[in-house]
Formats: structure tokens, sequence, C-alpha cells
């Protein structure tokens, strides 16, 4: 039999928003069919148009508030929702890290496991935030512009101001495009595939203050090019890098696998936790530094090293964790399947005088059992995997190497949940609360610290 939804398109309905979903939209119920709506906050009172309709939900937007929550932030630019760039910007950021702990307990509750979640370790300005940027370069109403796309499209909102951005890097873009516009270089036309700029990356040290562009073009060469880098690097005195990606590729991937460096060095340096490190142009590297610090130093204050314990590090990219590790630790070992990423960590541990970390490329759940296999005895295994999550076959690997402590880093509370859950199969279970701490502000991600310990 077929379900009728009790709701139709474009109907115009009054509402009471009980709920935020984990993508940051207010949640109404119709009996018991679930709109979601962006803009809209718990406790509001709105008149709402439908705009979609599936089979189990539908979609609204907001036409009308008849109560407004206390939380709602007023007078912001609506831009940066319309791009997903801040889409949790209209609440108040209290409530946002009261939002980002909720969603925590709710998966926990929800899969039935008993688990104490912290306050959200947040920031003193949750704005301006990000060390790093990747912005498209498209023709705009005749003209070159960089900005940002419209949620769910291609067509680029043009944007001198970014909100999370580090305000140096948005001025460096900003000049970056003044000068393609000078030299009158083209911008990528994805429709016909033609055009030259496809995408402007910034990176920009916390701490050094070193700044990286690199221009993502669809040729091996841009036209004008030695006077544009020119020009560039006397504009931006921060600049000590220039690199071409070329990506001559018909794709939404953004970088191609062709670097080549067109003025300084090829990597930019900076800190953490008084550690340096060398970030390239493809570099993993985090985005918000100075909760990344918080991140880090909570992971390794949850290891409890005294210095005499061996420690894994499964994903460790460039080395940021492993190296913190190695400061309190007798040795540390990384593994990362990326082998550029591994050469990067080697030369990190090198320029930071760390000769107790060895570095493999491979598997993680692979180099587990060749570790096991040579008598490798983990007291602690850090984790910090990508949104996916944990494979079943890497929990198995590092269960059987039996470590006292398992510390996940976490960056999807939704896949936490579920790893957490084999864990206790096989034998760990949660030890303490688990530590949200707030890396992206006015978005809906959450990055977490959780301990698991043998039964």
């Amino acid at each position: 039999m077929k379900i009728k939804a009790p709701v139709a398109k474009n109907e115009q309905l009054d509402v009471k928003i009980m709920d935020l979903t984990y993508q940051g939209l207010g949640v109404a119920k119709v009996d018991d069919f679930p709109l979601f709506i962006e803009n809209a906050l718990p406790g509001e009172e709105v008149t709402i148009q439908v705009t979609k309709v599936q089979k189990h939900y539908g979609f609204a937007r907001v036409t009308k508030w008849t109560v407004e929550s206390a939380d709602r932030v007023v007078d912001i630019d609506k831009t940066y929702r319309q791009t997903g760039i801040a889409p949790l910007q209209h609440l108040a950021y209290p409530a946002q890290l009261k939002f980002k702990q909720h969603q925590l307990e709710e998966l926990f509750s929800k899969a039935h496991q008993n688990v104490t979640v912290a306050p959200t370790l947040g920031m003193a300005n949750p704005t301006q935030y990000r060390n790093k940027a990747q912005v498209p370069v498209r023709q705009v109403k005749g003209q070159l512009e960089t900005g940002f796309y419209r949620q769910h499209s291609h067509e680029l909102i043009p944007l001198t101001d970014f909100y999370i951005q580090d305000p140096a890097i948005d001025t460096a873009i900003v000049k970056v495009r003044d000068l393609l516009r000078q030299f009158e270089i083209p911008a990528y036309d994805e429709i016909n595939d033609k055009g030259v700029i496809r995408n402007v990356m910034v990176r920009r040290g916390y701490y050094s203050h070193e700044m990286m562009i690199v221009l993502i073009s669809r040729q091996q060469k841009i036209p004008s090019q030695a006077q544009l880098v020119d020009q560039i690097h006397k504009a931006l005195p921060e600049v000590t890098s220039i690199v071409l990606n070329v990506n001559a590729k018909k794709t939404n991937v953004i970088m191609g696998n062709v670097t080549r460096v067109l003025y300084g060095k090829p990597t930019i340096e900076d800190e953490l936790l008084g550690l340096t490190f060398a970030i390239s142009a493809r570099s993993f590297y985090q985005v918000n530094p100075q909760q990344t610090e918080k991140l880090y130093q909570m992971a390794i204050d949850k290891a409890e090293l005294t210095g005499k314990e061996t420690v894994i590090d499964a994903y460790c990219g460039i080395g940021t964790i492993s190296l913190a590790l190695a400061k309190h630790a007798a040795q540390v070992y990384g593994v990362e399947i990326v082998p550029e990423t591994i050469e990067d960590a080697k030369v990190n541990a090198q320029k930071n005088h760390l000769t107790n970390v060895t570095f493999e490329v491979g598997k993680a759940e692979d180099q587990m059992a060749t570790w096991q296999a040579a008598g490798v005895k983990p007291d602690v295994i850090v984790v910090d995997p990508p949104r996916k999550g944990l494979a079943n076959s890497l929990i198995e690997s590092a269960t059987k190497m039996g470590p006292k402590k398992v510390v996940y880093v976490s960056c999807n509370p939704s896949t936490l949940v579920r790893d957490v859950a084999r864990f206790n199969e096989l034998g760990y279970e949660i030890e303490g609360p688990v530590q949200p701490v707030d890396q992206f502000p006015q978005t809906p991600h959450v990055e977490s610290v959780t301990v698991l310990v043998k039964k």
C-alpha cells in the first residue's frame, strides 16, 4: 500500500522546531512525518513552506518567525549559510558547543551505550581560524571572480571575506584575484572545459606567518607566468612559496598529480605543540591550529605516558601526533598509506631531532600484523581515522596486539560510536568521559578524544 505523506510541496504550515539534525537543520514533525528546515532552531515557532517531499521525510524553508530562540544570532550575512561556509552561524556559540556535546550523547544513547560526554572545548574567537583556503576561480558576469559555490550547485558566489579563514589568507586571495585580472588570465570554464586557473589555494603558518600560494591550472604553463609570480611575491611579503599544480582532467577533484615550485621553497613551516613541521601543497595538516593543539594535547594526556611506553600511531600523516607522542614515550611507530606523506613525516622527525620514532608506508592493519610478528608490543595505540572511521580488520589487528589503552581521535561521531561497539565485543571499554573538541566552529562538525582500556 502506498503511504501518502501528510504534507504537500508548497504547502504553508505553522510548526514548532523540536531539534537540530547532525547537519544543523531544524526538525519539525507533522503527524510524525519529519520536516528538515534550514535556519530554524529548537524552541522556535515558525511558518514554513514545504519545498520537497520524499517518502519518509521532507524539506521546508521558514517564511515567518512567530517565536525566536534566545540562542539565535541576528544581523548575520546569509551568504555564509548559502555557501555552507558557516551553516551554524545563526546559533550562538555557547549553544553550538552544547549542540556538539549533545550529538555525541544522543548517538551513544541510541546505541545503548552508557557513556559520559564532557562539555565541548571551544575557542575564545570562533571565527577567522582556518590556516588553509581552497577557492574556485570562475567567470561571473564577464569578470574573473574568487568565492565559494552556493550549496548543492556549481554557481559561484563572489566573496572577499570568508569569515572562518585567517584574514591574511582572505587578503591574499583578493590580491591574487586582482593580478589574475590584470594579466587577463582566463578563469576555468567547467562546462566547456576551457580556461586556465581552476582554483587558488593559500596556506599560512599560524605561528610562522609563512605563506604558500598554490595556483591550480588546467595548463602546464600559465600565460604571463613569470610576471604573475613576480607580482604575487611583491604584493604579499609573507609569501615564501608559490606553487603550480596542474589538473588537466575534467573532474571535481581539486588537485592534479603534477606540482612544480615557481618561487621560493616547496614547503612552508609552522609549529604545533612546540614542534616544527614542513607543510607542502598536498600535505594533510589540521586547518585549525589552536584547537589542534588542544585536541592532540588531550590525546597525549589521556595516553598517560611516562617515557617508558611503546606507542603506535595508526594514521600518522606527516607525523603531527607521532612526534608529539615521541617526546613522552620510549618508542613510537607511525604508519600511513601515502608514500609522500611518510617522506614528509621522516623529514619532520629529523627537523625536530627525534630519533625514537619509526615511520612505515602501508595499510595500518597490515603493518600492525608485521610489527606484531617482529615482536613489537605497544602499550598504547592511537587512531585518528578519516570520517569513514576504522575498518573492522584494523580494530581486530589493534586488539590482537593487546595494548593497555587505545586513544581514539575521531572526526565523525557516528563512526566513533559504531567502532566503540566493535572494540567492546573484543574486550575493550570506554574509560572516563568522551571529550569533544570544536575544531570547526560555525559548522556542525565535531572532533573528540575517547579512551578505551582492556576489560
